[in-house]
C-alpha cells in the first residue's frame, strides 16, 4: 500500500531517467515526451548545463532568508525584466503562489481606489492554480467541487468575448482587475482571439483596473515569443505571472509587474520563506541563458508551425476532429467525443501526451525537439485518432 495521498490518477509507468526529449522507465523502455511535465521541461530532461548550475550552487549556498540581499535573485529579476518588458519581479515557488501575489496586488489596488468589496474579472474554462483563491478564480467546477465556500470577488465572463467583458465592467464598478490566460491551457489550448488582450487592456485602463496575464503555461518561449502577450505589440499588461518552464523542473515562479503596481506592496506586505532562494534562482538564470543562446522562441515558432501543418493537413477533413489550434509548441487537437484513453494508447506506442477537457489532446513537447521528433509526435497522434475514429 502506498502512503501517498490518492490525489493523482497515475498511469502504470515509473519514469526514472531522462535525456533531452526522451524519458525512460524502470524497464528500460524509451518514450518521446510530448508533455514536458506539463510545459515545465522546455529544455528537455537532464540538460547538462542546468544540472551543473544546480550542482555548483548546491555546493555553495542553497538557501538564505529574504532578510538579506540574494545576488542570484536580483540577477533573475533583471533577466525577467529584460525579456518581459516589465519593471519588477517577486520570486516565489510556484504558479499558484504568484497568482496569489497578483490577486493581492489587485486587492491593494482596490484599497488605493477606495473600493471596499473589490472584484476581479476572470474567464470561463480558465485555470489559475489549486490554492483557494486561485481555485476560486479558475473556471473549472470539477476542481472546485467540495472546497466551498469559495473565495468571493470574482466575476466570470466567456473567454475571448470582449463585449461580455465590456458589459461586466459597466455592470460592476467594483471590478479592479482582469485576470486571463493569453492561451488557455487546461481549458483546451485556446489562444485568445486576435485583438482580445489589447481590447481588454483598453477596458482596464478606462476603468482604472489592472490587466493581469497568467503566463504560467504559455510563458518562457512556449508560443514562439518569450511571453504570449508579446505576439500583439498593443498589449501592455500591468501584471504577468510565470512559472513552469522558468526552472526547467526546479520549483520557481515569478510575479512581474509595472513599477507603480509593484509599489503597492511595501516591506512586510508579502513574503515567502523558500521563494527566490539561490538554488532556484541560479537554475532559472541558466534556463534563460540557454534559451537565449538557442533562440528558443524562434525555434518553438518553427517547430510549432511544422507540427500544426502536419496535423492540419492530415486531420482538417476528419469528421471527428473539431479543431486543431494552438500557438508555437502549445497545440491542442479537439475531438468530437471524450477520449481519455488516448493518453494510455499513446504511451503504449512510446509517446507521452495528455488529454484535457476530456476531448482535447494537448501537446507541449520540449522546445528543443528536432524535426524528426516533431514528425514522430504528429505521426503517432494522427494514427491514434484514425484508429479511434475509423473512416
Amino acid at each position: 500500500m502506498s502512503h501517498l495521498f490518492n490525489t493523482y490518477a497515475r498511469m502504470p509507468v515509473s519514469l526514472v531517467r531522462g535525456e533531452g526529449a526522451w524519458l525512460y522507465d524502470d524497464q528500460g523502455r524509451r518514450y518521446l515526451d510530448a508533455l514536458s511535465g506539463i510545459a515545465v521541461c522546455s529544455l528537455g530532461h537532464a540538460h547538462p548545463r542546468i544540472a551543473e548550475a544546480i550542482a555548483d550552487q548546491a555546493r555553495t549556498l542553497i538557501h538564505t532568508a529574504n532578510i538579506v540581499h540574494i545576488p542570484q535573485q536580483e540577477a533573475l529579476a533583471d533577466a525577467l525584466a529584460e525579456i518581459s518588458g516589465m519593471d519588477r519581479a517577486f520570486i516565489a515557488n510556484s504558479g499558484a503562489e504568484v497568482v496569489e501575489c497578483a490577486l493581492k496586488l489587485a486587492r491593494r489596488h482596490a484599497t488605493e481606489r477606495g473600493v471596499d468589496q473589490p472584484a476581479v474579472l476572470v474567464a470561463s474554462h480558465s485555470f489559475h492554480g489549486r490554492t483557494l483563491a486561485a481555485l476560486s478564480a479558475s473556471g473549472n467546477a470539477a476542481i472546485q467541487a467540495g472546497f466551498g465556500p469559495l473565495v468571493g470577488g470574482f466575476i466570470r465572463v466567456p473567454f475571448g468575448d470582449l463585449d461580455a467583458a465590456r458589459q461586466a465592467f459597466e455592470d460592476h464598478p467594483e471590478l479592479v482587475a482582469a485576470l486571463v490566460e493569453p492561451v488557455q491551457g487546461e481549458g483546451g489550448v485556446r489562444p485568445a482571439p486576435e485583438g482580445y488582450l489589447a481590447g481588454l487592456g483598453k477596458l482596464c485602463k478606462e476603468h482604472d483596473a489592472l490587466l493581469m496575464l497568467d503566463e504560467i503555461q504559455s510563458g518562457m518561449a512556449r508560443t514562439g515569443r518569450w511571453f504570449a502577450f508579446q505576439h500583439d505589440p498593443d498589449v501592455r499588461p500591468d501584471v504577468v505571472t510565470v512559472a513552469k518552464a522558468l526552472g526547467n523542473g526546479v520549483p520557481i515562479g515569478a510575479c512581474l509587474a509595472r513599477e507603480e503596481v509593484a509599489a503597492l506592496l511595501a516591506p512586510g506586505a508579502h513574503g515567502t520563506t523558500f521563494g527566490g532562494n539561490p538554488l532556484a534562482c541560479r537554475a532559472a538564470l541558466e534556463v534563460i541563458s540557454v534559451m537565449r543562446e538557442l533562440d528558443l522562441p524562434a525555434r518553438a515558432a518553427a517547430r510549432g508551425e511544422q507540427l500544426m501543418k502536419r496535423l492540419h493537413d492530415a486531420l482538417n477533413s476528419h469528421p471527428n476532429v473539431v479543431e486543431v489550434r494552438g500557438q508555437g509548441l502549445m497545440v491542442g487537437v479537439e475531438l468530437s467525443e471524450n477520449v481519455p484513453e488516448l493518453k494510455d494508447r499513446a504511451m503504449e506506442r512510446g509517446l507521452i501526451i495528455n488529454v484535457t477537457q476530456g476531448n482535447t489532446i494537448r501537446l507541449l513537447p520540449p522546445l528543443i525537439v528536432d524535426e524528426a521528433q516533431v514528425d514522430q509526435i504528429a505521426d503517432t497522434v494522427i494514427e491514434l485518432i484514425r484508429e479511434r475514429f475509423p473512416a
